[in-house]
């Protein structure tokens, strides 16, 4: 634009000089050839400057596209501008960030390093843990072949029980028999009784005292509560069962219901604790007073988790006194399982606050939170809490009967 003004303002002093011109030559007649060729020439000059005008116009024209050329890349160079100062700041930030991930690979190196030493060790331990399952292997195969044994005289046995709860059925039906001819014979009794005189008929406390029962055997087939009297405690009740082994077991010890707590102290334990309907302890000293009395033995029943039964039976069953701690003899053993209690055998009875065991390192009945009679610690525990601590090992010490339901019971030994 300012070309063409430029232009402008140089072809207007040209054409008034072109006006005067024109006055003089009119003005001159003589001068006529003169201006004439000057016309010409000034026609020629103004066809170069129209030319030249035209020229300027079109180098306007390009001028003012270089223009907004240089504009649009002043625009582009701006937009090129931000987004170097954007990559220069993503470019810092990147570099922060490798700073921290080469502090981090520093501190991975050195935790890489002590992960090796661990694994070091882990790789030696699961080689011994390898040689350990080897080992193991081959104790379940032992084991799998001992259970096949186990298994066949475990249907021998229950061949035998099956022969022997005939014999029972027998023996129940011939005693319903007695039973019936007692009450005839009681009968006859309270007749004569009647007959009797005040005198005739009033004993002494100590004569009644002899006459109360001192075990289960008083009471025949009958299953449920009845009182005993012992010495040096009295009367006080007890449960019958004529069920499980025949007439005349006390039951000293049942696990069916898993509601009573055996992590009782030694005054509880001595005491005894629990419902005859469910979990009970008869209490320590009880069976001490019971088995003083004279010979008894000992029937444990139990049950597994998959409904399977066994039992254990020992023919001397006592327990001492509390100042000797309660210790356990048991005597010959028959069953159909291992011989469990015998490691527990001459062993004081431990609680949580009367440590008897002969454990080094723990209290077992801490431990295992129940009373026992524990040695270092037991390799089976009738007290234990509901779930796999209720057990009783096999004899290779590596099979264990994990146990829902428990009964132990005792009963005069027969002469």
């Amino acid at each position: 634009m300012k070309r063409m003004n430029q232009t402008k303002k140089t072809v207007k002093p040209l054409l008034d000089i072109i006006r005067q011109l024109r006055n003089k030559l009119e003005q001159s007649e003589t001068k006529e050839k003169q201006i004439s060729e000057l016309n010409s020439d000034l026609m020629e000059k103004y066809h170069e400057i129209v030319r030249i005008h035209e020229t300027f116009i079109k180098e306007a024209d390009l001028l003012n596209e270089y223009k907004n050329k240089v504009i649009k890349g002043e625009n582009d160079l701006q937009l090129c501008q931000n987004k170097v100062d954007k990559s220069e700041s993503e470019i810092n930030s990147q570099q922060n960030i490798i700073l921290k991930l080469k502090e981090q690979l520093t501190d991975k190196s050195t935790n890489l390093e002590s992960c090796e030493v661990q694994l070091i060790s882990v790789n030696s331990k699961l080689i011994q843990k390898d040689e350990n399952i080897k080992i193991f292997s081959e104790n379940i195969k032992n084991n799998t072949e001992h259970q096949k044994t186990l298994e066949l005289e475990l249907e021998k046995s229950k061949s035998i029980l099956i022969k022997h709860e005939k014999d029972i059925q027998l023996c129940r039906s011939e005693i319903n028999q007695l039973n019936t001819t007692s009450e005839n014979i009681r009968e006859e009794q309270k007749k004569y009784q009647l007959k009797l005189t005040e005198n005739e008929t009033k004993l002494s406390q100590s004569e009644l005292d002899k006459l109360t029962p001192t075990t289960c055997i008083s009471f025949g087939d009958y299953s449920g509560v009845n009182q005993l009297n012992v010495s040096g405690i009295g009367l006080f009740n007890v449960l019958c069962d004529s069920q499980l082994a025949g007439p005349g077991w006390i039951v000293i010890q049942q696990r069916v219901g898993g509601n009573e707590s055996f992590n009782r102290d030694w005054a509880t334990y001595r005491k005894g604790f629990g419902s005859f309907e469910s979990d009970f302890f008869l209490g320590l000293e009880k069976l001490h007073r019971i088995t003083s009395l004279q010979r008894f033995e000992l029937y444990i029943h139990m049950i597994d988790g998959n409904g399977n039964t066994y039992n254990a039976r020992y023919d001397d069953f006592k327990i001492s006194d509390e100042d000797n701690g309660y210790v356990l003899s048991l005597g010959k053993f028959n069953g159909t399982i291992y011989d469990g209690m015998r490691y527990n055998e001459n062993m004081k009875f431990s609680t949580f606050d009367h440590d008897n065991d002969k454990n080094d390192y723990d209290n077992c009945a801490a431990y295992f939170k129940s009373g026992w009679w524990y040695k270092s610690c037991s390799y089976c525990n009738l007290n234990a809490p509901y779930g796999p601590l209720l057990r009783w090992w096999d004899k290779s010490y590596k099979y264990i009967f994990n146990l829902k339901e428990v009964k132990m019971l005792i009963r005069p030994k027969k002469r």
